[in-house]
């Protein structure tokens, strides 16, 4: 970390005092202004918390995939050109995380997207009804996820007409 700018330095510090080293389970900073966290679900919400206090607070957006242990949510935050990502992962069979929409607002699309498309439920959201897919949707069908193909889904929406 000695090669770090102190800047880097001081973000990552900050951000182990404050959810537990312990919860941080790791960091990169894969080109300048950028820096990657991924944090245990659990200290999300504190982690969130703390990067706005430290002027993260616009939030770019939120992602998702399917990876090898689960399903993955990377927050992205921006502090005037500074980018972190923060990455948290919940297994598939129970993808649950609290919502951050009381910490920043601005998420409450973002975190609709990413239930409609992967099916994590952000619990306290205050509205996880569709957004980019049509009304009658069939329920537990994400497209994102790889048990999902496309000849599945087709398969799936031509049973309910």
């Amino acid at each position: 970390m000695n090669s770090l700018s102190k800047d880097y330095r001081d973000i990552i510090e900050k951000l182990k005092k404050e959810i537990g080293s312990e919860n941080l389970i790791g960091y990169e900073i894969p080109r300048p202004r950028r820096i990657w966290f991924s944090v245990r679900k659990e200290k999300l919400a504190d982690a969130i918390t703390h990067l706005v206090g430290e002027g993260f607070v616009h939030l770019s957006t939120i992602t998702g995939l399917e990876g090898e242990n689960g399903l993955e949510v990377i927050y992205h935050l921006n502090r005037k050109g500074l980018e972190a990502s923060l990455k948290v992962e919940v297994p598939v069979k129970q993808p649950v995380l609290p919502t951050i929409t009381p910490i920043i607002p601005g998420a409450i699309l973002y975190e609709r997207e990413v239930h409609e498309l992967l099916g994590v439920v952000f619990s306290g959201h205050p509205n996880l009804s569709l957004l980019i897919l049509p009304e009658d949707w069939p329920e537990g069908v994400y497209p994102l996820r790889k048990k999902w193909t496309h000849e599945e889904i087709k398969k799936k929406l031509l049973r309910r007409t």
